[in-house]
């Protein structure tokens, strides 16, 4: 008992120092980690079909390949629908800085009426004049050009090591998973790596392949919305909130905010300005809290709490591209740790002596799962 109590101590504290240590590895080391960890998940979410082609006897390599060149394709025609038009919004938005003033002037003389009223009861309760804040001038932006030519060789690197990644891994993955499960010494462990692999594959898929459907079809009908009210280019607009949607809770508010941008660059008046966000918000919340959760139902089933640390967590390692992975990634590791047994800290430290739950393991208190609700992106 002893020496089990001092295993499991040893591995809680190996535990704890790689957890502490691992984000500032993976922030440090975030241009090999972060293509790595796409194209992983890029990939599991390609392996039905993959498995598809093989099915109908398209060799491995070959099915590969199509698999990857489908990806680039769609991929590439979702970045340029949104990449170019976008340039032509940064480039005329300083032409726009005083149509933006001009529908903003009232909200900016109450604000400033409100501050003025603040200051005076200030005055009057401390008989000091109250002191504007100081704004320290910001350095002007570096040159675009400049900026491209300096990141678009890492970016081009590492984006085709991602697609070389992509492919090998799907070119190879019917023979690996068929070592994988050969190479256990039982027909249980066997059985359960078989089940681990498949759960895996099915719920990583299942939930891109479901959010997808549901963005495009969120960023569709917010499109053809803002074209019925005139919004320039609405298919850009469309993509960035199907794109911004994969990220939860932070994605659709800052979606929401470029869309009043756009709105107070495009129109003079303020609530027809505002008009674009409100659409956006009103579509996203219906989709949200009726059509996810209908289609979705109860298969992905993630606790909110774990779903917001994961998007913080990731967020706050890789940005933006981290927030867009953090789900995923939270179903790849939540269906592994199901499989392999999740750490039993409190049982560790006050009951049983170990880390894992285990079958052979007496009695114990039960405690009914509640509050989980389908993953929540709004």
């Amino acid at each position: 008992m002893r020496r089990d109590r001092l295993l499991a101590g040893l591995t809680l504290i190996a535990g704890v120092g790689l957890v502490v240590a691992l984000p500032f590895a993976l922030q440090a080391g975030s241009s090999f980690f972060l293509p790595t960890t796409a194209a992983i998940v890029v990939a599991i979410a390609l392996v039905p079909l993959l498995e598809w082609l093989e099915e109908h006897h398209v060799p491995s390599g070959l099915a590969a390949l199509i698999c990857v060149l489908l990806f680039l394709i769609a991929a590439n025609i979702a970045l340029a629908s949104i990449v170019v038009p976008a340039w032509q919004w940064v480039r005329v938005l300083p032409e726009r800085i005083d149509k933006i003033q001009t529908n903003i002037a009232p909200v900016i003389d109450f604000y400033s009426n409100l501050e003025k009223l603040v200051n005076k009861t200030l005055r009057q309760m401390a008989e000091v004049p109250a002191r504007q804040p100081v704004v320290a001038p910001t350095a002007p932006p570096r040159s675009v050009v400049e900026l491209f030519a300096t990141s678009a060789p890492s970016a081009f690197i590492e984006m085709f090591y991602g697609v070389l990644v992509v492919y090998f891994f799907l070119a190879g993955w019917t023979r690996t998973r068929r070592k994988w499960i050969t190479s256990r010494t039982s027909f249980g462990g066997a059985l359960a790596t078989a089940r681990v692999i498949q759960d895996v594959v099915d719920d990583t898929s299942a939930y891109l392949g479901t959010i997808t459907a549901i963005n495009v079809s969120l960023g569709l009908i917010v499109a053809a919305a803002l074209y019925l009210i005139g919004m320039p280019t609405p298919l850009m607009w469309g993509g960035v909130v199907a794109l911004l949607n994969y990220i939860p809770y932070f994605g659709p508010i800052l979606a929401a905010a470029l869309l009043a941008l756009g709105g107070l660059m495009t129109f003079d008046d303020l609530w027809l300005a505002l008009l674009p966000a409100a659409v956006m918000v009103g579509c996203h919340l219906l989709e949200a809290n009726a059509v996810t959760p209908f289609i979705v139902g109860h298969r992905l089933t993630i606790n909110p709490i774990l779903i917001l640390i994961s998007l913080s967590f990731w967020g706050w390692v890789w940005g933006t591209p981290g927030a867009l992975l953090a789900v995923p990634l939270l179903i790849i590791i939540q269906t592994i740790l199901n499989a392999a047994g999740k750490p039993d800290i409190a049982g560790f430290l006050f009951e049983h002596g170990t880390l894992v739950h285990g079958e052979s393991e007496g009695p114990r208190l039960r405690v009914k799962k509640g509050g989980e609700t389908p993953v929540d992106r709004g």
